[in-house]
């Protein structure tokens, strides 16, 4: 299965990850909204390269910043524009590769993010290095770039991992969450798991996919590598650490 179907797949789903999505648009939107004033202070316009269903991108547009989202799925893409006009924000979504972003967008932003462990989805350095080269084409000089990864070096790497998301509760439908994981060397499969019980059957669906179990630092490099200046670490300010870096103003 590739990244692209797996998320189309997870698009009418994705929502249940979170114990109230609501609440967490809210949530990681100050969370990013603080980080970005911090450290690139009036910040307009945002481009989020990952934007799945828009969980990020929805609630910085809630914020007033003028947003641009794009995402490898095209379903999901269709789930964020149905949430955005929902919620009466203007927002300009595309269908788009990381890897491509710059010949995708051909624009220029103050800040582009992608977050959620989206980069690990790329299996090897130079295809990370290279969306981190396409990222700082849509970057203004003296803008910024802003990831959230998983850290990986405090995850067991040992075998198959189990990572329960928890129980939903859906109307007459409970929903239970779990992934596995199955590392083989840098890389694990991730299996996630969706059982619904309506109280009469139960049925379960698994979505699939490959990540990356590359180090924050390694990331860090490749950002840098790529031409962002000042890459920093970020912790405890957001559900992920976040690796932050600026496009130089020359060059």
């Amino acid at each position: 299965m590739s990244t692209e179907q797996f998320y189309d797949d997870l698009a009418g789903v994705y929502h249940l990850i979170y114990p109230d999505w609501e609440a967490s648009i809210a949530r990681q939107a100050n969370a990013l909204d603080a980080i970005i004033q911090e450290r690139f202070p009036g910040s307009k316009t945002i481009l989020d390269a990952a934007c799945g269903i828009g969980t990020q991108a929805l609630g910085l547009a809630a914020l007033g910043y003028e947003l641009y989202g794009s995402d490898l799925s095209p379903t999901s893409i269709d789930r964020a524009q149905s949430e955005s006009v929902s919620r009466f924000l203007s927002i300009d979504w595309r269908v788009a590769d990381m890897r491509t972003l710059d010949k995708a967008w051909q624009s220029q932003f103050d800040v582009v993010l992608a977050c959620d462990n989206a980069i690990p989805h790329l299996l090897s350095d130079t295809e990370i290095e290279g969306a981190f080269r396409a990222m700082l084409g849509c970057v203004k000089p003296g803008g910024g770039c802003l990831i959230s990864a998983r850290d990986y070096e405090r995850e067991d790497r040992s075998g198959t991992q189990i990572k329960p998301y928890g129980i939903r509760q859906v109307g007459d439908v409970r929903y239970l969450l779990w992934q596995v994981w199955d590392f083989e060397g840098d890389t694990y499969r991730v299996d996630f798991y969706f059982l619904a019980d309506d109280g009469a059957q139960c049925t379960t669906r698994v979505f699939r996919d490959r990540y990356s179990a590359i180090g924050l630092d390694r990331l860090a490099d490749l950002m840098q590598a790529a031409g962002f200046e000042n890459v920093t670490r970020l912790d405890d300010r957001y559900f992920q650490p976040i690796l932050v870096g600026g496009r130089p103003l020359v060059g």
